[in-house]
């Protein structure tokens, strides 16, 4: 696998001194203390991304989000107008969870013209007002219209919905992103509707999984099995570094050249690559989109691989130079448990064969994750012990540098805040 040149002034890490370049401690994903520090200075202050606008096609679409971090359960909803509103799922009466089937503590998704309760049949509607009240003659001095369902500040940036349980966000949602992120406007995520979705439960503090996707230097590695065996040999002989990393405020991302899988010798594809068209970062044929953002492939590598973007704290949009993208998130449920999602999005397919291509990738990037899920669960009994508790990062690994950082300065943030708030 080629290697790029790293910029003449200095390596990857060193274009960001705060970093530092000496060993890193893996503390916060290992301590409860920290987490609950997290849940309150991150996941409940930060612009957290819960789904796409095509969840709620129609007047009346809604699905719910368990979000444990936050310790919330929501609901997102389209309302008569078109407007996506969010709400905490909680009846104003006695408390049930408002939206819920057969299992209440997880999620659902749907279409209704009210939101009735299960327990009491009160009932709400689209925008939350609260319209009926089982017998209201035999409650003392009701005020409906102050007992609509408490709202949680929600907006959209490209389709994607974000919510935030801040009392008043430090910053809108486009302040929030940035540049870096925002040049990523007028990719044709409204057309790329095919979707495949996995989610599994994983026994690793969720900033591990998220370093693991934030790094290429494990993939020739552990992937050899996923790649043709002359090219995984080849890649693990070469090592691989990525031709671009960049830190923007709380985000990052990582660029890498690819491969046309199609123009490999025979002997090195798969015969089932070669029946679907598909493989090794998906399907051949790519669509046409038109004119890409200024924001993707800033390496300008050709052939291009892929852009990796880490939205701070736990989102993910990666985008596949062969046409398609797909999302990450993290959830976290414990320090040393989380919720792994991943999201997978094509054009609408024309052909059979090309819904399988489809399908081929999804299946392959399935077992990725399985690899990788399988080793952070070694890797967070391993530090668990505190055998060791020092650990050496390359220069490759500058985002997992960032993104422990970023998790203290938030935290730091937050007690600073909270402090000078009880001085008060």
């Amino acid at each position: 696998m080629a290697r790029f040149p790293k910029p003449a002034e200095g390596s990857w890490t060193q274009h960001y001194p705060d970093l530092g370049t000496e060993p890193v401690s893996y503390e916060d994903s290992i301590s409860p203390e920290i987490y609950e520090l997290e849940r309150q200075a991150i996941f409940k202050r930060a612009w957290l991304n819960v789904g796409r606008v095509e969840q709620v096609p129609r007047t009346g679409s809604y699905f719910t989000k368990e979000m444990k971090a936050a310790n919330t359960s929501i609901i997102i909803v389209r309302n008569k107008s078109g407007e996506i509103n969010a709400f905490h799922n909680v009846c104003r009466h006695r408390g049930n969870k408002l939206v819920w089937d057969d299992m209440p503590l997880e999620d659902t998704s749907g279409m209704c013209r009210q939101f009735i309760c299960k327990y009491h049949a009160w009932r709400y509607d689209l925008d939350g007002n609260l319209t009926y009240v089982q017998q209201e003659e035999e409650f003392f001095d009701l005020d409906k219209s102050r007992y609509g369902l408490v709202p949680v500040h929600c907006e959209v940036w490209e389709g994607f919905i974000f919510v935030n349980f801040a009392q008043t966000p430090e910053q809108t949602l486009r302040e929030f992103l940035g540049p870096m992120i925002t040049d990523l406007e007028g990719y044709p995520f409204d057309k790329l509707t095919s979707r495949f979705t996995y989610r599994s439960e994983v026994n690793a503090n969720w900033k591990l999984y998220m370093d693991a996707f934030q790094e290429f230097y494990h993939a020739p590695v552990l992937h050899a099995n996923q790649s043709p065996t002359a090219y995984s040999k080849a890649a693990a002989e070469a090592g691989f570094e990525a031709p671009h990393y960049r830190i923007e405020g709380p985000h990052r991302v990582v660029s890498t050249s690819g491969v046309r899988v199609w123009e490999m010798a025979d002997e090195m594809r798969k015969p089932i690559e070669d029946i679907c068209q598909s493989g090794l970062f998906g399907p051949w044929d790519p669509p046409d989109l038109g004119e890409m953002p200024p924001g993707l492939n800033p390496a300008k590598c050709d052939p291009w691989g892929l852009d990796s973007f880490q939205l701070f704290p736990n989102f993910v949009i990666l985008f596949w130079g062969q046409g398609w993208y797909l999302t990450y998130h993290y959830w976290p449920t414990s320090f040393n448990t989380h919720t792994f999602e991943c999201t997978l999005y094509f054009p609408q397919p024309r052909t059979p064969r090309e819904r399988l291509g489809q399908e081929l990738a999804a299946a392959s990037f399935k077992e990725y994750g399985l690899q990788d899920a399988n080793t952070l669960e070694a890797t967070q009994s391993a530090i668990e012990s505190r055998g060791v508790q020092e650990f050496h990062l390359c220069d490759q690994e500058i985002l997992l540098r960032h993104l422990h950082k970023e998790t203290a300065t938030w935290i730091e943030d937050y007690q600073r805040t909270t402090a000078g708030a009880g001085a008060r």
